[in-house]
């Protein structure tokens, strides 16, 4: 599948049409990687949300093969790499959705992404917390360690960091630190989500009270 009939399926929202052909056809992976690079953000998201669903299609026929794209997400977090991705996170949170048990060992790694040295943190900040938060949809236990790095994410300047840190400690639940934080509950800074193949925007506060609500 080229990449042009891989962004025509992303458009028309057809991610099944995907995930099929990925356990036969390894380029299907990196062709969804290349297309996170999309200046169109629905395109970038719905790559993401795709990478995940191929990705799991093809462990089932080839785990280690997956293993090896998630290892190279993980390089291309870091300057050395020289072409650094900048969804790694999001798509290495949506590959341990789909397949927690089978790729536990990269849960450790994406929650030290919040612990880059200070000059590289922020790049990655948000989409290592969208990351988490989808891993916490399907197996909260093993992001045992990741709490203390995500709480203090909710004072940083960034709302959209601040509203997927909300998220996070809900799906992880931790809904009571968030209720004492009433500026938070409060906090009528944007985030934008991508749900059900689409991006909406809410607030951070929103997100806040909903995990709460949820407790």
């Amino acid at each position: 599948m080229t990449k042009k009939q891989l962004r025509a399926h992303l458009e028309a929202y057809e991610l099944t049409a995907i995930a099929e052909p990925a356990a036969q056809r390894g380029r299907v992976l990196s062709h969804l990687v290349g297309l996170t690079y999309e200046g169109d953000l629905l395109i970038a998201w719905r790559a993401i949300e795709a990478f995940g669903l191929a990705a799991a299609a093809a462990a089932d026929r080839d785990p280690e093969f997956v293993r090896g794209h998630l290892r190279r997400l993980l390089w291309l977090l870091s300057d050395e790499s020289g072409g650094i991705c900048w969804h790694a996170p999001e798509l290495i949170g949506e590959v341990l959705h789909r397949r927690p048990t089978t790729f536990a060992p990269f849960a450790p790694p994406l929650i030290a992404v919040l612990d880059l040295e200070a000059e590289d943190a922020p790049r990655f900040r948000a989409g290592a917390l969208w990351g988490i938060g989808r891993v916490a949809e399907r197996a909260p236990e093993l992001l045992g360690t990741a709490i203390p790095l995500v709480t203090p994410c909710l004072d940083d300047p960034d709302p959209q960091v601040r509203g997927q840190a909300a998220v996070c400690l809900g799906r992880l639940g931790h809904g009571e630190i968030l209720a004492q934080r009433p500026r938070l509950l409060a906090d009528e800074g944007n985030v934008m989500l991508y749900r059900d193949g689409g991006l909406t925007v809410t607030t951070v506060g929103q997100l806040a009270r909903e995990a709460v609500a949820a407790r």
